[in-house]
């Protein structure tokens, strides 16, 4: 089906005034007031809310939105049926890591399953690529062609949907009622081909420099000396695991008062100082070195050994929001040939 992009975003703001399908929220991805660069954050729509659904991923993680950086565990918040709208391929990939860890028959975090139960997630095609952007490196792609919910292909001021779940029907389903739908002419798929193919290429050109072999356990073998010089610009601020779309460590804190027992939890990092330190007062990785390899080691190495997925989807949020300037990319890259060159 094909749906006008201005069409789209009223039925957007419908949804939002009159909870259309039962959805008490809808979020979409706005231009963020940042002038010196076109970037984008998830907030609620309202009638002027500059949306961007095409572009490139947002600035902050879709998982921000099912894995908060602090929420409320006992008593638990209450959850709401929410419409998510403009997710990247980076993002949804993501979710395949979390999905595993989070939601297994060892454990589930019944809090991030009630989010992702109660969301129904429309994702749309990259049509630019930020400077960091990389998911071609880890085998992405800068859209999605599975596990989700409904997506849209921008194509002269329109968009194909493209339907991948029950949530996807029901949701097109309220959208047919509500707006006016057409029927593609034809070559529609054929220009959206062609538009992704576009994007694929320049993500290729723009990481050609980074290209590295595919064998991440080799990260394993690199030389130490090559980690302790990685790591001499990293402060230990923990701004990548805490943007990261693939991390989920945590901290559980006894708020708990006279009147009420309560439970929080909160990001925490693998990067600071304290992490995973015990009663003693020891640490596993007391210097800095030590756990700036861990976090490269942990997406390349321990997550494919855990849930058969690198925990890097290429988004470059890392790379953003790094205060030392360190190049994630050119880390890894430098590593694996180490690698090779102990091999």
């Amino acid at each position: 089906m094909i749906v006008k992009a201005a069409d789209f975003i009223s039925f957007l703001i419908k949804c939002q005034k009159e909870s259309l399908g039962g959805f008490q929220q809808v979020i979409v991805p706005r231009k963020s007031k940042n002038v010196e660069e076109v970037q984008q954050l998830f907030t609620e729509i309202k009638d002027n809310t500059d949306v961007v659904l095409d572009s490139y991923r947002t600035i902050d993680p879709l998982r921000a939105l099912f894995y908060f950086s602090r929420e409320m565990l006992l008593p638990a918040d209450k959850v709401k049926k929410r419409l998510i709208v403009g997710a990247k391929g980076c993002d949804m990939a993501a979710f395949q890591v979390l999905d595993k860890a989070l939601i297994n028959e060892d454990f589930v975090d019944p809090v991030y399953q009630a989010w992702r139960e109660q969301t129904t997630i429309i994702t749309t095609d990259c049509t630019e690529v930020g400077d960091s952007c990389h998911c071609t490196l880890v085998k992405g792609k800068p859209y999605t062609d599975q596990n989700y919910d409904m997506n849209l292909s921008a194509i002269n001021g329109n968009y194909l949907i493209t339907v991948g779940s029950k949530k996807g029907e029901e949701l097109l389903k309220i959208m047919k009622d509500a707006i006016s739908l057409s029927q593609p002419h034809g070559n529609e798929k054929d220009t959206i081909k062609k538009n992704r193919k576009a994007i694929e290429e320049k993500l290729k050109q723009q990481n050609s420099k980074y290209i590295r072999s595919e064998d991440y356990e080799n990260l394993r073998k690199s030389d130490i000396e090559g980690w302790i010089e990685d790591s001499k610009q990293c402060i230990g601020c923990g701004g990548c695991t805490n943007i990261c779309p693939t991390c989920y460590c945590i901290i559980v804190n006894d708020e708990t008062t006279g009147k009420e027992f309560v439970k929080v939890r909160s990001y925490d990092s693998c990067q600071l100082h304290g992490y995973a330190k015990v009663a003693g007062g020891d640490s596993p990785r007391p210097k800095m070195y030590q756990r700036f390899r861990n976090r490269y080691l942990c997406k390349f190495d321990y997550m494919k050994s855990n849930f058969d997925l690198i925990g890097c989807t290429g988004c470059g949020r890392c790379i953003d929001v790094c205060a030392g300037e360190i190049e994630f990319r050119e880390v890894v890259r430098k590593n694996m040939q180490l690698s090779k060159v102990q091999e």
